[in-house]
This record gives C-alpha cells, sequence and structure tokens, in this order.
C-alpha cells in the first residue's frame, strides 16, 4: 500500500514524489515517457540550450565592439541539437538518481485512476495495480491545435518539433506571440531564419506589463523580425516550397515551415476522471483547493492541470504543497509572488501586478523606473537596452510588483520576488546597500526612483 501513487514524472510529480519520501511516505511515481516532463525534455531546458547557441553567436558578432577579431562564424545546427541533447539526457540521468535515492518506485506506463485508492498502470507489457491512500494527478499539458492551422509535424509544426529540427529553416511564420512564440523568434531568427509573427491580441506578450512588450517588439523590429498584431489566420496550407497562411484580412504569407504557439492544451483525458467525479472547470482544469486538493477525498492535482500558471516552479511549488498534506502537515500555496521569465535578448521577468491592472483595481500606486542605459555593468557589458520598472502602493510603498527587461533579469527578479513574497517597500528596497557595479543597482535604483530619488535616474 502506497502513500501516494503520483501520475506524471514532470516538475510537479517528481518533486512531489521526493518531498513525500522525504517525510517517511511509500510513493510510487508512474509516467509514461522520459522523467522531467515537458520543461526538460520538449520545453524550458531544450529551449534555454537553444537560447544559448543563440547569445553564443551574438557575442562573436559583437566581439569586434570589445576590440577582439574574430572570422565570421559558422553556425553548425546539429552540433548544436547535440549538444541541447547532452543537457537533457544529463538531468533526465538525474533525476532518476534522485528517484532510487529517495527509494521511489518508479513505473514507466500509461495509468488509469479506477477509484480514489487505486491506480491501474498499463506498461505495454502488462496491467499492474497500485493500492494507495493518495493520488496526485501531474499530467501536464500539450501545445494547442486548431483544425483550420493544419498541423502536419513537418511545415506545419508545433514547439516539440521546432526543438528537433535538423537545420534553422530559411524563414519561418511564428503563429502566436507569446512567450512560446517569442522565445523561438529569437533563437531562430537569431540563427538566421526570416521571421513573421502573427499576434491576435494589440501587441505581442499581451499579458505582460506594456512597457515590457512595447521595447521587446520594438527591439525584434529592429532586428527584422516582422510582426503582424490584431491579425488572425484563416487557414494555413502546405506547399512545394514550404508553407502558406492566408489571414483573415485576404492577405497570404509564405515561409518555409509555421510555427503554431498559441498555447497547450491540458492532459486531462482517458485518466477516468468523469468516472471518478473529478470536479473540471469551464477549460477542462482540475479545480483544487489551496491545499491542491480535488473535491474527491485523497485525490490531489498539480501542475498545468489545475490551470493556474503554466510554470514548472510553480508546478514544484504546487508539489511540495500536495506532499506536505499528504504527509500531514497542513500547508497551502501562497501565489502571492509568482515571477515568470521570458528568454528572449533581452531577456524579461515579471513578478506581482503590473500598472495595468493596478489601475485596473482602482490601486493607488507610484511607478519608478530606472534605465540600464545608465547602469555601469550593462554599459561594460555592451547590453545598455532595458529597464527595471517597480509598482509600489502609494499609501503603505509596499511593492506590489517589479518587472525587468534587460540583461540577465531571469537572474535579477529573485530579489524582486522575495520583496513582494515579504510585502517589502520600495524604501527597503532603496536603503539595501547593492555591490557596484552590479546589474541589480538598478532595483536599488528604481526603487529610489519610487519616491523621485534616483541617483542616476
Amino acid at each position: 500500500m502506497y502513500d501516494a501513487v503520483i501520475i506524471g514524472g514532470g516538475p510537479g510529480g517528481y518533486v512531489s514524489a521526493i518531498r513525500i519520501a522525504q517525510l517517511g511516505g511509500k510513493v510510487a511515481l508512474v509516467e509514461k515517457d522520459n522523467l522531467g516532463g515537458t520543461c526538460l525534455n520538449r520545453g524550458c531546458i531544450p529551449t534555454k540550450s537553444l537560447v544559448a547557441a543563440a547569445e553564443k553567436l551574438m557575442a562573436v558578432l559583437k566581439a569586434e565592439e570589445f576590440g577582439i577579431e574574430v572570422g565570421k562564424p559558422v553556425i553548425n545546427f546539429s552540433a548544436i541539437q547535440v549538444k541541447k541533447a547532452e543537457v537533457v539526457e544529463t538531468l533526465v540521468k538525474g533525476i532518476d538518481f534522485l528517484m532510487r535515492k529517495n527509494k521511489i518506485d518508479l513505473i514507466k506506463g500509461k495509468a488509469m485512476i479506477k477509484d480514489s485508492a487505486l491506480v491501474q498502470v498499463n506498461t505495454g507489457s502488462d496491467i499492474r495495480e497500485l493500492a494507495c491512500t493518495n493520488i496526485i494527478i501531474a499530467t501536464g499539458s500539450s501545445p494547442a491545435m486548431i483544425k483550420a492551422l493544419g498541423y502536419n509535424g513537418s511545415t506545419i509544426i508545433t514547439s516539440e518539433e521546432a526543438l528537433m529540427l535538423k537545420e534553422v529553416p530559411e524563414s519561418l511564420i511564428i503563429i502566436g506571440a507569446g512567450v512560446i512564440g517569442c522565445e523561438f523568434a529569437h533563437i531562430y531568427g537569431t540563427l538566421g531564419s526570416k521571421i513573421t509573427m502573427v499576434e491576435s491580441a494589440p501587441s505581442i506578450l499581451p499579458l505582460l506589463d506594456k512597457d515590457l512588450s512595447k521595447r521587446l517588439q520594438m527591439m525584434l523590429k529592429k532586428k527584422n523580425v516582422s510582426i503582424k498584431t490584431k491579425v488572425m489566420i484563416q487557414s494555413m496550407q502546405e506547399t512545394a516550397e514550404g508553407v502558406v497562411a492566408r489571414l483573415e484580412s485576404g492577405e497570404t504569407l509564405s515561409a518555409q515551415k509555421a510555427l503554431i504557439s498559441i498555447g497547450r492544451s491540458l492532459n486531462t483525458q482517458e485518466l477516468g476522471l468523469e468516472d471518478l467525479g473529478v470536479a473540471l472547470g469551464a477549460k477542462g482544469e482540475i479545480i483544487v483547493s489551496d491545499q491542491m486538493k480535488t473535491n474527491v477525498p485523497g485525490v490531489y492535482a498539480i501542475g498545468d492541470v489545475v490551470n493556474k500558471y503554466q510554470l514548472a516552479h510553480v508546478a514544484s511549488a504546487q508539489g511540495i504543497i500536495a506532499a506536505e498534506n499528504i504527509m500531514g502537515q497542513e500547508t497551502v500555496m501562497d501565489y502571492t509572488a509568482v515571477p515568470s521569465c521570458i528568454f528572449t535578448h533581452p531577456e524579461l521577468a515579471s513578478v506581482g501586478i503590473t500598472e495595468q491592472m493596478a489601475k485596473e483595481k482602482e490601486m493607488p500606486i507610484t511607478v519608478g523606473k530606472f534605465n540600464f542605459m545608465a547602469n555601469g555593468k550593462a554599459l561594460s557589458m555592451g547590453e545598455p537596452e532595458g529597464l527595471v520598472k517597480i509598482i509600489a502602493h502609494r499609501e503603505s510603498d509596499v511593492v506590489l510588483g517589479v518587472h525587468i527587461i534587460g540583461p540577465h533579469a531571469s537572474d535579477m527578479i529573485g530579489e524582486a520576488t522575495l520583496a513582494v513574497k515579504k510585502s517589502m517597500t520600495a524604501k527597503d528596497l532603496a536603503a539595501t546597500i547593492h555591490a557596484h557595479p552590479t546589474l541589480t543597482e538598478a532595483i536599488m535604483e528604481a526603487a529610489e526612483n519610487v519616491h523621485g530619488l534616483s541617483i542616476h535616474g
């Protein structure tokens, strides 16, 4: 009898398995594919490896600005893909080691929930039945599809195929200018593809703070990325040369390949949820409490399937909460400070509310900004583009949100996340001595600017 059977070995599932084991529980983890889920195998990690290759190319192209003369760089895309695969393999092996270290039973196969105390697993060679007192559903999500877009896996592809291409496409239409679309625009645009982005919203990254999305849109256009907003695709067809997209306006676009990046669909099918009576929301998401409990006693859900935030680090946090509740510790999820990062050039990172959200809620706020062009480290690096923006409550001075576009924004957001989490004030950030010269001084200066006291702003 297991204390828990976890379905899905992604960043939510494997983390919850480890925490249950750490707390003395007996746990089984069921995974039909490789450990690590979408994030490690088909998402966060492989894209970051390709981003790193693009960044290395950009560094070589800018080397002459720093007095270093190099020849014309040659892109060996197959070697880039080998490096990416090596990184993924290393991390998958690392998780497999953690399973053995924590004495977690890893079962490869497809799971079906028979009731709240029994999970059936089809391993391909036999059917195993796992008796348990708790179940955690952590099955993640898959690329969303629209029939009219004509997905075929070769010329009309999703992010999964985009990660596995054998060569850099000469031209690429990207449908959807969200996080995934923008990251692939950066990757393949830098490596030499002619990029056209099509977005139905008025701007790229429509959920982001507008100061950041506008700046990135401007920077992408400077890099000859064509961006079409307020536009809908009517249909796409494969041609001898690649693909043709027809817009609702009547305009046609042609390219060697088209990438569909319009969001993700929740993997809640074929699990037996309907028969079990698990409550689902309007989008098919599993409804959970702040302890990650479903309406069925003993059944928990975490990660993308609950559709709160489709972020690996949120899935991991939810996994820990579910695990601790299963093992008798009454802990709850706190979404006050959830950071998100976008790995374009420059990077973007955000935590807390945006200026637009604050205005919609009629919250009294003060905004502080600081541009990286006045930051010594950014200038020394040759990366002066971008800014830090802080949203503070006008009356309490509490930091409500921090938004960054600039070099290493993803590394800088940690300080801002702690500030939002602990309800620190802008004065707290401003009064904290920051090392010089560092990029994080921009956070201090933006905090000072909340009160009009930035030294270099």
